[in-house]
């Protein structure tokens, strides 16, 4: 077996228990289900792309985004702990390099990335039923979603991940971090009528173009500002991953 799969499937079997599965189920449930039924009252029908949606839908394809960044929080535990417990010294003892290493690691977010996407679509999809739009290119959007957003964030979170020796330190800054970028985005509210500065941060957070291309992807309004925010994406999910894979690459287990 090819030393890179060998560490992938070490990652899988270490990243998906149980736990962690229901909690990359039952929290989006929550949301969608309590608090998007229990805000739809509050909050009118959400243009988007010629179209009005309900918030129950706005929210449900918000959490695919959404649950594609928290499941990459795994990559940033995993180089934790490998560093705390001594796992990677273990590792390059045998048939392995940091190159392996580095991206064993991505193809692990990569995966779970997809399979949070596909879990949240399956939950949802009765919620967007109605305003779905498929077309030739929504599958292949989702994926670009869950690849591109994975390889971003899964990238931050082990950048974070190299730079913090504490435990608390790390705990605090990543959960602080991954919050602004969930709340800070158009994955649970429009950005229409927010006030500036807030709407400007909107779109410094990459989370807000994640969302908004697989709302595009689901509700069939692909435009020429969304290929840009996919562009953008790339590109930030690019720098990030040099950055880490370099940072990784140096770093004194």
């Amino acid at each position: 077996m090819h030393p890179i799969i060998r560490l992938v499937n070490r990652n899988l079997t270490i990243s998906l228990n149980p736990g962690f599965l229901i909690w990359q189920v039952i929290f989006p449930l929550i949301y969608i289900f309590v608090a998007g039924y229990a805000y739809a009252p509050l909050i009118n029908d959400v243009p988007f792309g010629g179209k009005d949606l309900d918030y129950p839908a706005f929210l449900a394809s918000g959490m695919i985004g959404f649950n594609i960044m928290n499941s990459t929080l795994i990559s940033g535990i995993l180089i934790w702990n490998d560093r705390k417990h001594g796992m990677f010294e273990q590792i390059m003892s045998g048939p392995f390099t940091r190159s392996h290493y580095i991206l064993s690691n991505i193809l692990t977010i990569g995966i779970v990335g997809i399979v949070s996407a596909s879990l949240i679509v399956v939950v949802g999809y009765p919620v967007f039923f109605d305003s779905v739009e498929f077309s030739p290119f929504t599958i292949p959007i989702l994926v670009f979603g869950a690849i591109t957003g994975s390889v971003l964030f899964g990238s931050l979170a082990s950048i974070i991940s190299t730079r913090i020796h504490s435990s608390e330190g790390f705990n605090v800054i990543i959960n602080t971090v991954f919050l602004f970028f969930a709340f800070v985005s158009t994955a649970f509210y429009p950005v229409d009528g927010v006030p500036e500065p807030l709407r400007t941060a909107f779109y410094l957070n990459p989370l807000t173009y994640l969302v908004d291309v697989i709302r595009a992807g689901i509700f069939g309004n692909i435009t020429e500002f969304v290929i840009l925010e996919m562009i953008i994406l790339v590109g930030i999910a690019a720098v990030l991953f040099i950055i880490a894979s370099r940072l990784l690459t140096k770093l004194d287990f």
